[in-house]
């Protein structure tokens, strides 16, 4: 027996349908029967499909993993910290590839879906740019722009993370691992003073 909530059951029914069939493609029915739930405990619970679909892309995106990862584990060591948000990021994304895959084909067409998924990286963004402003402030890194680096260095996690993805391109065949070694070296090296 599943022993998750029936919120919970009912978050992951979402996902896993909708990315399989599509928004409107998956009925609230489905969604609940999937959940072993009825119907009307899914509207008890979420009141609509879109606010379902809203909380689970709250719950399974990144944002709120990454504040306490920025607010409790980085050490003020420029390799270590990047290291360390890049891994975990990449673990998120790839646990969460459904709920990103569904922002990705769906979001445009379910209103303000696009704009509450946009939040998450904005939200890693600011983190990111505060963290390293600290490390400039503290004369750990050489005086540069934190906002351009933080996303020049978010955008390089984010295009290594669609590479991995079914139907990329596949610009190259190089393992997460890999990746994050060497382009946290790479970074580490060019802020370094």
């Amino acid at each position: 027996m599943d022993k998750r909530s029936t919120k919970d059951r009912l978050l992951y029914a979402a996902v896993d349908l909708i990315a399989e069939q599509g928004y409107k493609g998956t009925s609230t029915k489905e969604i609940a029967a999937a959940a072993g739930v009825s119907e009307m405990t899914l509207f008890r619970q979420f009141g609509s499909k879109q606010s379902l679909l809203e909380e689970a892309l709250d719950r399974f995106h990144y944002a709120g993993e990454m504040r306490k990862i920025f607010a409790e584990k980085l050490v003020g060591d420029l390799y270590a910290d990047l290291h360390y948000v890049a891994t975990t990021y990449h673990q998120i994304m790839h646990r969460n590839r459904k709920i990103l895959n569904i922002i990705m084909k769906e979001g445009k067409q379910i209103p303000g879906f696009a704009t509450r998924a946009h939040k998450h990286p904005q939200a890693l963004q600011e983190m990111l740019t505060q963290y390293l402003e600290r490390m400039r402030a503290e004369g750990k890194i050489i005086p540069a722009d934190p906002l351009t680096h933080a996303a020049a260095f978010l955008w390089m996690q984010h295009g290594a993370f669609l590479n991995t993805q079914p139907g990329s391109s596949g610009i190259a065949d190089i393992s997460i691992d890999d990746f994050v070694e060497s382009s946290v070296r790479m970074f580490t090296r060019a802020l370094m003073p």
